[in-house]
């Protein structure tokens, strides 16, 4: 039996196209390839404006709040990426659903997979399980990373671990520089 992948590469997928824009469509292909969807993608002219477009779309999700403000932005995505699911064995792996039309553009494909996959990473794992890296608070070296939590406990706040271990010496200094100097 396959499960469902939708939920976990779709949004990864996302992030990784909102942390790391490629400069041309290929780079857009090769990364989809990266996170396993194997359907071949009919070229359009504007594809690599038009999937910008779709991050930048999805980037609201990532920005509003969870819950109730997160869930009508990913609801109105959703609506207006609507195709009917269908069961396919396009590949010969196995019979699995696509939330996506035959011969849809490879922008409207992109934004019909991540807007189904992060509404079931939200609803299966958290409505808090998206974010912006927690390092972007700090002023001095702010990180805009985008974050999809994946961990066991759902506490991950950050896109890297150097980012994680940046902000942990920055929050120590700050506290070692407020110490009064008989205290160091």
């Amino acid at each position: 039996m396959q499960l469902n992948p939708y939920g976990e590469y779709a949004v990864l997928l996302a992030a990784s196209l909102a942390n790391d824009w490629p400069p041309e469509r290929s780079g857009v292909e090769a990364r989809t390839r990266d996170f396993g969807m194997t359907m071949d993608f009919p070229v359009g002219e504007q594809d690599h404006a038009q999937i910008r477009a779709v991050i930048d779309e999805w980037l609201g999700v990532v920005d509003a709040q969870p819950g109730q403000e997160r869930a009508e932005e990913l609801n109105r995505i959703m609506a207006s990426a609507a195709a009917f699911p269908r069961l396919t064995d396009h590949d010969g792996e196995g019979w699995h659903l696509h939330y996506r039309d035959v011969g849809m553009p490879f922008a409207s494909v992109l934004r019909s997979v991540m807007a189904v996959g992060t509404a079931l990473h939200l609803t299966t794992r958290g409505m808090h399980r998206l974010r912006r890296c927690a390092a972007g608070e700090n002023p001095a070296d702010p990180c805009s990373n985008v974050v999809v939590d994946v961990t066991r406990n759902g506490r991950q706040r950050y896109c890297s671990v150097r980012c994680a271990n940046r902000d942990a010496v920055r929050r120590h200094r700050a506290r070692a520089a407020k110490r009064p100097l008989s205290g160091r």
